[in-house]
Order: structure tokens, then sequence, then C-alpha cells
């Protein structure tokens, strides 16, 4: 058996006996964060012993960050956030690994040549990489909902925890199209998915509706104005949808380019002003409204987006 095939079978049988977390099913984000560091130090210097990998106090493994992790991943095309702390709060980190060192120690891994030996490793890591994308493939966003909190501070709850996980684009836009879609049942609100540029469709905006263009954007830049600009002197109206915590910035931009002409509102108040509407204002039905609002998402977002990981899991109160 080659040195690659046998080092290859040695690290799934040992990706395969790691302890499942609780919360995942699979192995701590931890240790595939904390592996992926280390296999990045074993491409510069072999040694397949724990302690030259450990950090001063033994419990966490040396080097071992979320940048770190981050650049590891966007080197094999990865840029979702996955692990922030890279490991080094994962007390079992350590422990996870050494089997692993043991192992290729065993296979005298350390004693072949580097070219061979670091493209092993690059495979190594591009199993764990998968491991991440499967991960946020399967990780859906979690909605918390507590009927003493109001509407807005859920929705911006909403965004801010989809913001960690790099998905606050698309729930944004998705979010304000399922609260058109509920609010104008008997209007077709445009479905696409959130990689999809305007101009690829030749529509105004994110959504349409009326003479009104409306443009979904948790980073409003420059371009974006000058979309609202052309909106414009083509005749639409325009409503600039924006993160409370950008909206002063994005109010005074669109007040220096097009005074007066640009509606910019949070995507918070849009949403939750709507759902409040919806149920009447009444505590006692804005459950049934938050659950109605969470499964039309869902519904769009299933047919447009290939990324499942978009997807609201509805909390056991609704």
């Amino acid at each position: 058996m080659s040195l690659k095939k046998h080092t290859l079978s040695i690290f799934k049988s040992w990706y395969e006996n790691l302890p499942a977390h609780k919360s995942s099913g699979g192995p701590a984000k931890g240790t595939i964060a904390a592996a992926l560091v280390v296999l990045e130090h074993l491409k510069s210097e072999c040694i397949l012993d724990l302690e030259a990998h450990r950090a001063p106090g033994g419990s966490q493994i040396k080097g071992a960050s979320g940048q770190a992790v981050k650049r590891i991943l966007e080197r094999f095309g990865e840029k979702r956030p996955f692990a922030k702390e890279g490991g080094r709060t994962n007390r079992g980190g350590p422990g996870d690994i050494k089997p692993l060192l043991d192992a290729l120690k065993q296979a005298r891994f350390d004693n072949c040549a580097a070219e061979e030996r670091n493209n092993i490793l690059d495979e190594f890591q591009r199993i764990l990489v998968g491991k991440v994308i499967e991960f946020h493939n399967k990780e859906r966003i979690k909605l918390v909902y507590e009927s003493s909190k109001t509407t807005w501070q859920t929705v911006q709850s909403l965004l801010a925890q989809a913001r960690e996980t790099g998905k606050e684009g698309p729930l944004a836009q998705h979010l304000v199209g399922a609260k058109l879609e509920l609010r104008f049942p008997k209007i077709e609100i445009g479905n696409e998915s959130y990689s999809t540029a305007d101009d690829q469709l030749g529509r105004p905006g994110d959504f349409c509706i009326g003479d009104t263009a409306f443009h979904v954007t948790v980073a409003p830049m420059p371009a974006l104005y000058q979309k609202c600009q052309k909106n414009v002197d083509d005749g639409f109206r325009v409503y600039l949808l924006v993160p409370d915590r950008t909206l002063n910035g994005a109010r005074q931009n669109a007040d220096l380019i097009l005074p007066g002409k640009i509606a910019v509102e949070s995507i918070e108040s849009f949403v939750s002003q709507n759902i409040e509407e919806l149920c009447d204002f009444s505590k006692q039905k804005l459950g049934a409204g938050f659950r109605q609002l969470i499964e039309t998402y869902n519904k769009r977002v299933d047919v447009c987006e290939i990324d499942k990981s978009m997807l609201i899991e509805l909390p056991k109160n609704l």
C-alpha cells in the first residue's frame, strides 16, 4: 500500500472515531479548527509529538486562532465564518489530535520527502474543509422567540445571529421578500437567489412593487446609490432597506446623493411593523405571525437557494 493511501486510511479512521458533539452530531468545531492548524504546522516542521504543538499551559493548541483557521479555509475556497476562537477554547482539542499524530508517527510519515508529505497534508486539510462545508450546509439559522421581547428586537436578534455565520445578507433579502409576500398576497413577489445580480435579470432592485424599487443590503456601497440614481431617473420611487446599525450613515449618504428621493428604513422596522399590523398589534397573535413569516421565508429560500443552511429552524414554542 502506498504511503498516501495508508495515511489517508489513518486520517479517515481518526476522524470517524472522534467524539461526537451533542449539538452537531459530529466532532467539535474546535477540534476540526485545531486539526487544520496542526496540519499547517506540519508542513513547515513535521514533528509528530503533541507536546510540540501545545501552547504554554498545555491545554490549547499553539497558534490556533480564528484568523489562522480563516486563512486555511479561504485557501480552499471556503469563506464562511467557522470557529472564531480557532479551537483555543476547545479543551478536548489536544487530546483529540494526539491519536492522529501517534498513528502518523507509527506510519513513519515524518520520514517521507517534504513534497510528498505536504501534498498528503493538503489532502487531509481538504477533507476537513469538506466537513466544514457539510457543517455549514446543514446548520440552520436558529430563531429565538420570546414573547416578552419586542418584535423589532426579535428581528434584530435574527439578523445578528445570521451575521455571526456570514448569512446576514441572504437572510435580510429573503426576510424582506417573505414580508412583502405576506403583505401583498395577490401580487407576485420576485424570488431570486441572493447571488443573482439585478443586472442579470434586468430588474430595478431586489424587489419591485408598483412603481417602487426595493434594495436590501447589509453593507450599502457607492455602487448601490448609483442604482438608486438610475431608478429615480427611470421614474421609480426607491426604498433602501439596511440593518439598523448602518441606518444613520445610509440616510446621510442618500441625502447627499439624492436629497429627499430615497426612503431609507431599517430592515428591523420594515419587517417587524408589518408583523405587528398583520397580527392586529395583538400579543396573542404574534407567535402565529412569526411562524407564518418564517414558514414563508423557508419556502422561498428552499425554492431558489442551493445552500439550505440559510433556512431558519423554528423554535419549539412556535
